[in-house]
């Protein structure tokens, strides 16, 4: 693993957003997963989150992408063109970036070898001379300066935007792991299926993303909180024009109510085929949960309720994958690392 001593750099390729890591100069980037592209010509006109802005808002002639679809690449050549258009992004904010730099890629521990070649093979079209992937639940782990490198029992939950991963580790590996394909975006979608089923109203990813941001909850504890309302501007189905609704917050926590369900479960599933030792050790030390779930209000109150063990938040939440393809740089062997 000589090539470590060289430029590295470790990437955190997500379904929702794409962040990089410099060693010494810490967290480079951190930029929305879609790309605008012209229809007839597949010419690329915007990537990140200037192409993210345009979602909802694009003329006849213009489809905005997202070409990683529940962890896992969906459109390989718009993929390439991304990473790329990163890598030069890097280049112009941090000026020693080699033209063709080493790098850590973060893969959804479930992935099979035929997507993590994929993975590799966008990079490698990206500029990137040499990669190596690394499961992005050990990442996470790593981020949030957890101990799997000992040997007692450790859980992690990381909820992105197209899945949800949660992990018990011992030894420097994973000893149990589930993944499902339910996270940040099927809540989005959730809310996006009530407002419509309730109020008749069409509205966008982005509008049902800031509901949730805005007055979404896990739980809420009391009335008071429950008649929080947000304005939400959308289509009428039955009219065809725009119109104006108000949804309280009690009606998003509903709304989020099956989605989240699915991901306690994968929590109930990761615990049931913990070996007895390391479930001592999860109930004494608990869960970590990361991602942009992860700050949902409430969710670490509501997942600790429905399974009897504490719940805490990531100091850093977001950044904690692509901090964890930092630490995994700096340790000397690299057992969790594969080419």
């Amino acid at each position: 693993m000589l090539w470590f001593r060289s430029k590295r750099i470790g990437i955190d390729l997500g379904t929702s957003n794409t962040y990089i890591y410099i060693p010494k100069k810490g967290t480079i980037l951190r930029e929305s997963s879609v790309v605008a592209k012209n229809k007839q010509t597949n010419e690329v006109i915007a990537i990140g989150n200037e192409a993210k802005e345009m979602m909802g808002r694009t003329p006849k002639g213009v489809a905005t992408v997202c070409p990683l679809k529940r962890g896992v690449i969906a459109d390989y050549e718009t993929t390439a063109s991304m990473m790329d258009h990163y890598l030069k992004l890097s280049r112009s904010i941090s000026r020693d970036l080699m033209r063709k730099p080493r790098a850590v890629i973060c893969v959804p521990s479930g992935s099979t070898s035929i997507e993590k070649r994929a993975v590799l093979d966008a990079a490698k079209h990206a500029g990137i001379h040499k990669v190596c992937t690394l499961d992005s639940i050990m990442a996470a782990a790593l981020g949030a300066n957890l101990p799997v490198w000992e040997a007692s029992g450790v859980m992690m939950m990381d909820i992105g935007g197209g899945t949800t991963e949660t992990a018990v580790f011992s030894l420097s590996g994973i000893v149990v792991t589930e993944s499902i394909k339910v996270a940040g975006q099927e809540m989005d979608k959730a809310i996006m299926r009530h407002i419509q089923k309730a109020y008749h109203l069409v509205i966008g990813v982005s509008t049902a993303e800031s509901i949730k941001i805005e007055i979404g909850a896990a739980f809420l504890p009391t009335q008071q909180e429950r008649e929080v309302e947000m304005a939400v501007c959308g289509r009428d189905l039955w009219t065809g024009l725009p119109k104006t609704i108000h949804i309280t917050a009690g009606e998003v926590e509903q709304a989020l109510f099956d989605p989240l369900s699915l991901i306690i479960d994968s929590v109930r599933k990761t615990l049931e085929k913990t070996p007895p030792e390391l479930s001592a050790d999860v109930f004494e030390r608990g869960i970590v949960v990361a991602g942009g779930g992860a700050l949902l209000k409430n969710f670490n109150t509501m997942l600790s309720q429905a399974i009897g063990i504490p719940v805490s938040i990531a100091e850093n939440p977001l950044d904690c994958t692509v901090l964890g393809t930092a630490r995994a740089l700096k340790q000397k062997q690299q057992p969790v690392i594969s080419s």
